[in-house]
């Protein structure tokens, strides 16, 4: 591991490495990009697809190896058409035309049970050599253009599996997560080979805790999984010096270690190639530096969020590894928590202690570093400029939804939430408009639910009712309008959201899990009697 920090008189620091992963063993399957190459590079920057994310999901027709033969030898001769060849080749996906028609007379609920076998998926209909990575089990997907199974989404989608009686899915699911750990060292951002070079929020331990509740297992079998998901955040710690980084670790001056976003790879995302170059081509910034920075944030979840951007109009702007993020370090402290928990179940006296000393320290690095008495919230913080970040998010409650913070840091955070994040129709996702999806004016369901859950837990029910009756009011109102429920709502008017680098997606997972689970919390809320208008719902 070759890595050093060079901090200059501001006290900014900057990562200097030898990218490990560039020398490792290629995956089970290759990504798109490097499987097909010039090919590749070809299809995605002459747009022969409206959507980038098209080609890297199609499955050749032919041995992989031989069609980019095949195209070596045929581009070059006169008349030669890439958008026949490449459908002469590969089939490629398309979201469903086929959609699931909604019953005047059914209510939202079971609108929602009935989504969830649309939005099952099979392993023994994955195609033969595409971007697909195998899987043991059936599992959900969003929905939409998304038709591969996802980290955080999923978990969010459980609590919805779990409302409906769906266990034979949370087994399923839980199965396929234990399998991605066991195969890969990490969960991908989704089952696809071009995400094999980053995970996504660390919510396994979450996901172990549902089981738990549900049933699922009874016994210590995913502590294993637990540990090797914990190394892969935390590999090359014991090695920092303060003031140093190494792929997702930061140890800050007062010798700290805390987390990043991070992706081994620093080049376009295979599934928005144009796009990031694009993006990469108006930054003063070195190419590779502004990719991994998209990449980073696209681990995060939150792609794209001013919550990375030096400028919050500017996408060129990100700088995702610079920022120390209060939500993953918070899924860090819950999964070393969990680990601890589950070694004492177990015996092992030696790692409880150890994980248990673990979620101490990193306890006491959140409040230090993150917490700002001025703006009484948890903001994130920018380890390379040494100060805390600017702008108010929904991350600032999710200390509150995994027990971090303290009463008084809860009490401050409700209060301030509610001045300041508060809208017609649910919990703003930040304070600034960017024109990025994770940002004003839209509303996500993963983020009311930990604020929900989060105020709840502290006892700040009036904000977190109200919160939740204005999510359930917006996600009821587009449903009787529209007949669906979709990825993101535009909280000022009850109706789907926008911004981003694709269109909104009908589906959809997470939105279908948050509700479901929600009305079991308020089965009073009218969204539990809302029944469809006259359309159709988007089966996935």
């Amino acid at each position: 591991m070759t890595r050093a920090a060079a901090n200059g008189a501001s006290g900014q620091g900057r990562d200097v490495f030898v990218d490990k992963a560039a020398n490792a063993a290629e995956p089970d399957s290759l990504s798109p990009a490097d499987r097909y190459q010039e090919l590749f590079v070809e299809v995605q920057s002459r747009r022969i697809f409206a959507d980038s994310k098209t080609f890297v999901d199609a499955a050749p027709k032919g041995r992989p190896k031989a069609i980019l033969d095949l195209y070596r030898s045929d581009h070059a001769e006169p008349g030669f058409d890439l958008a026949a060849f490449v459908h002469r080749h590969f089939e490629c996906p398309h979201v469903n035309p086929l959609h699931y028609v909604s019953d005047p007379r059914q209510s939202m609920p079971d609108h929602i049970d009935g989504l969830w076998s649309i939005l099952t998926r099979h392993p023994r209909n994955h195609a033969a050599q595409s971007s697909v990575l195998p899987l043991p089990d059936a599992y959900a997907v969003p929905g939409g253009r998304f038709g591969e199974l996802y980290y955080w989404d999923s978990y969010f989608t459980m609590l919805g599996l779990a409302a409906s009686g769906r266990t034979d899915l949370l087994r399923s699911m839980a199965n396929n997560f234990a399998y991605l750990i066991d195969t890969y060292g990490h969960i991908p951002n989704g089952n696809r080979s071009y995400y094999l070079s980053r995970s996504q929020p660390p919510v396994f331990a979450l996901m172990v805790e549902l089981f738990d509740a549900h049933g699922v297992h009874s016994d210590f079998r995913y502590l294993q999984q637990l540990r090797r998901e914990h190394a892969y955040w935390m590999d090359g710690a014991g090695e920092l010096k303060p003031g140093e980084a190494w792929r997702h670790v930061v140890r800050l001056p007062d010798g700290s270690l805390l987390n990043r976003y991070w992706d081994d790879r620093d080049t376009p995302r295979e599934e928005a190639w144009l796009e990031d170059v694009t993006t990469a081509w108006k930054s003063k910034r070195p190419a590779h530096e502004v990719y991994r920075d998209l990449r980073a944030a696209a681990e995060s979840g939150w792609d794209f969020s001013s919550r990375w951007l030096a400028h919050p109009d500017d996408l060129a702007s990100i700088r995702t590894t610079a920022i120390l993020p209060v939500d993953l370090n918070c899924f860090m402290h819950r999964l070393e928590t969990k680990i601890s928990e589950l070694a004492g179940m177990a015996g092992d006296t030696e790692v409880r202690d150890l994980y248990r000393s673990k979620a101490h320290a990193r306890r006491e690095a959140i409040h230090s570093v993150f917490w700002s008495k001025g703006e009484g919230a948890f903001l994130d913080y920018d380890w390379m400029l040494d100060q805390p970040r600017e702008g108010l998010t929904a991350a600032a409650l999710v200390p509150l939804y995994l027990s971090v913070a303290t009463p008084a840091q809860a009490r401050h955070s409700a209060a301030v939430t509610d001045a300041r994040l508060l809208r017609p129709g649910g919990l703003a996702t930040s304070e600034f408009t960017s024109g990025q999806q994770w940002d004003q004016p839209n509303g996500w369901a993963p983020l009311q639910w930990m604020a929900i859950r989060g105020l709840r837990s502290y006892g700040h029910m009036r904000l977190a009712d109200t919160i939740a009756h204005r999510w359930l009011a917006t996600v009821s109102d587009l449903y009787r309008r529209e007949s669906k429920l979709v990825e993101k709502y535009a909280l000022h008017r009850a109706e789907g959201g926008g911004g981003g680098e694709y269109p909104l997606q009908d589906g959809f997972g997470w939105t279908n899990g948050v509700a479901r689970k929600l009305l079991e919390l308020y089965p009073e809320h009218h969204a539990a009697a809302a029944k469809a208008g006259i359309g159709h719902e988007r089966g996935g």
